[in-house]
């Protein structure tokens, strides 16, 4: 989706930029880490047929303005708070991939009216366990290492070498190893880069992820929720998905086999199809208006 289609709304005194498309039931789509809403871009064409879709930049990430500041998750979902007070939506349905799960999980617990029921994918926030490449990233003296990693150099040789690999057979590039390589890539921006260490640090140490979201399930028993999970994701791992399970009654849990972290990239087809079954589920068809859930 092109930059210039995007709107603007002026939050605390900085621009966030943002899709808003269709019409109908709202659904909110929140990227991850190093991520923007171009990381949705399947799901807003075809989601947008049937729902209100609003897919925003965070702040630090894709045409948002990256102020320095707080970017930890309670940032973050005000941040959405804020966006859906700014657009007049009183409530919706969240999506969040990565981060944006553990961001979609702090606004309900922040702001449980606003939050009608969650789709985690790949979602961080139910375990400790993440890649060895990002708990690295948080570490001292990171910030030197990063430029170097992600220069327009160094990526151009690892992009002709995978891209001879994936072409010989050797490597499969698939959407999901795509856009983490796409994503990886814009940390070579200073600012994004301060806003992706602060980001990462508030989530992540050396040990591995340090926000836990599951004991707080408790409290939202009848939530209505759906987990996606790439069966080869190797970033966060999918077995998280039973963390979910156990304190989740009303969840489902759907793991995508030969998907990666981006499952919804590497299977959009069948994404569409699984998040329109628990829609319908959840009460929610076409043309209806939002069926709140109660905690």
């Amino acid at each position: 989706m092109a930059t210039d289609q995007l709107q603007t709304v002026v939050l605390h005194g900085d621009q966030l930029k943002y899709v808003d498309q269709g019409s109908g039931p709202v659904v909110v789509l929140i990227h991850g880490l190093l991520g923007a809403h171009s990381n949705w871009e399947p799901q807003i064409e075809t989601l947008s047929r049937h729902y209100r879709v609003i897919a925003p930049d965070l702040f630090g990430h894709g045409a948002s303005d990256k102020p320095a500041g707080d970017y930890s998750l309670s940032a973050h979902a005000a941040t959405v708070r804020d966006l859906l007070e700014a657009l007049d939506v009183p409530s919706a349905t969240l999506v969040g991939h990565s981060l944006g799960g553990g961001i979609a999980m702090q606004t309900l617990y922040l702001f449980p009216d606003r939050v009608e029921r969650l789709c985690l994918v790949a979602s961080g926030g139910l375990g400790p366990e993440v890649s060895p490449l990002l708990r690295a990233a948080t570490l001292p003296g990171s910030e030197l290492v990063l430029p170097v990693l992600a220069s327009r150099t160094l990526t151009d040789v690892t992009d002709k070498a995978l891209g001879l690999f994936n072409k010989i057979g050797l490597f499969k590039l698939g959407a999901s190893a795509s856009e983490a390589r796409k994503s990886f890539a814009s940390v070579s921006d200073a600012s994004t880069r301060q806003a992706f260490l602060a980001t990462a640090r508030s989530v992540i140490n050396y040990n591995g992820q340090t926000v836990n979201a599951t004991p707080h399930f408790a409290n939202f028993k009848n939530l209505q929720a759906l987990l996606v999970w790439g069966e080869e994701d190797t970033i966060i791992p999918n077995a998280h998905t039973e963390n979910a399970r156990a304190e989740l009654p009303l969840g489902r849990v759907e793991i995508f086999k030969r998907a990666g972290h981006f499952p919804h990239l590497d299977y959009p087809d069948r994404f569409d199809r699984v998040f329109s079954e628990f829609m319908t589920d959840c009460g929610v068809g076409i043309g209806t208006g939002p069926k709140a859930v109660s905690s």
